[in-house]
């Protein structure tokens, strides 16, 4: 089993307003991501709370999301965040595919063939590339989730990603939404304009 760790606690300081409640379709950016990562066959979607708890639960109270407040949000860590979600899994899950909860561009063809490269690989670390650049979302294998349990401050994911990178399987991809997030009100109108 697959679980879906969505990183959703940040606060939104550079968008002004509490981001993931933000219109985006028929729903809302936060609501988009679940719905294609739920869309790419992943049933249990493990979404981390935090600044913006309210808002974001009230976003997603019709979904199939299960959600988990990070108490230590206001650090502005996404490691702690990651570290919050693992530990709300279940037992019987052996991968983590981690997302951001501000990528409403995200595709459910990458998930899909994230999630297909990891069960034919078997590989601790599934990472999708465009141009030679990593991006979200990714996949963790369980043997290292105590190795992400383990990092502390200044220590980030991206230190995790270069101790392993001997380990990575690539995905290459042909698109550059997978590097895209949504942190200031610019980013979030871009997005829109170009949305699909």
């Amino acid at each position: 089993m697959i679980s879906a760790v969505v990183l959703a606690a940040g606060r939104s300081q550079r968008m002004g307003q509490p981001k993931m409640a933000l219109h985006w379709g028929d729903t809302t950016v936060i609501g988009r991501v679940v719905q294609v990562l739920s869309q790419a066959g992943l049933s249990d979607i493990l979404v981390v709370t935090g600044g913006a708890s309210e808002a974001v639960q009230a976003a997603l109270q019709d979904s199939v999301a299960r959600l988990v407040h990070n108490p230590a949000y206001a650090a502005g860590e996404m490691l702690s965040s990651l570290q919050v979600g693992l530990a709300g899994l279940q037992e019987n899950c052996e991968a983590a595919l981690v997302a951001l909860g501000d990528q409403p561009q995200i595709q459910a063809q990458v998930v899909a063939g994230l999630l297909a490269r990891y069960r034919s690989s078997r590989a601790v670390l599934v990472v999708p590339s465009y141009q030679m650049r990593r991006g979200h979302p990714w996949i963790v294998g369980r043997s290292l989730w105590p190795d992400i349990q383990a990092l502390s401050p200044p220590q980030t994911l991206r230190d995790l990603l270069q101790a392993n990178a001997g380990q990575i399987e690539y995905l290459a991809v042909d698109t550059d939404s997978i590097l895209a997030d949504l942190d200031t009100p610019d980013d979030y109108q871009r997005a829109i304009d170009h949305r699909v």
